[in-house]
């Protein structure tokens, strides 16, 4: 193990912690998400299925996905970019990799904006995930092809500016709360 990897270890460790207090605290709610996607009705966007405690932004997926196209991530396997399939609201879901729900059909969609999960963010557009680098890798990628806006969606609490990263990874855009929306940078 690395010494970044150990620091890395620690940081989600403390990071999850914080977390699981402000999801036991029933703070979470995607009002300000929603605000955010509607500036960009129609453009193609991936949400999540929430898992564990997890901040749930399935209520802003469901009013885009009346204006245009929603998918959610799908893991491939280990090392590979995330695909993305189609979801609607009370669609068919099974189990994917790690627990996580994922369409059981659907068309495969190539998104424009991500609204990413995270253990961990900084205001600097840091964001510390669950240590697979699927997000890092999917979003270098989509840049690569395209402008792909990372939406980092978090609680509050979960802001950490001392993240220990790497070169790879890729920063966030913005980042909304249950608090509000927080400009990269700014």
């Amino acid at each position: 193990m690395t010494d970044l990897t150990a620091i890395k270890a620690q940081a989600r460790k403390a990071a999850f912690a914080r977390r699981k207090l402000a999801h036991d605290s029933g703070a979470g709610h995607a009002g300000y998400l929603s605000e955010v996607l509607a500036g960009y009705r129609g453009v193609p966007l991936s949400g999540y299925m929430a898992m564990r405690t997890e901040i749930d932004p399935t209520a802003a997926m469901a009013e885009a996905a009346a204006h245009g196209p929603v998918c959610v991530p799908v893991i491939i396997g280990k090392g590979q970019p995330l695909k993305f399939r189609a979801w609607e609201p009370d669609c068919d879901m099974i189990a994917g990799e790690f627990g996580a729900q994922v369409p059981a059909s659907g068309d495969w969609i190539t998104p424009e904006i991500l609204i990413v999960p995270l253990v961990a963010f900084s205001r600097a557009g840091g964001r510390l995930g669950y240590g697979g680098g699927f997000y890092d890798r999917t979003l270098e990628g989509l840049r690569a092809q395209r402008g792909t806006l990372a939406i980092g969606f978090a609680y509050a609490d979960q802001e950490d500016d001392n993240l220990p990263l790497e070169p790879t990874d890729q920063p966030l855009d913005l980042i909304v709360t249950e608090r509000g929306v927080i400009e990269v940078g700014k």
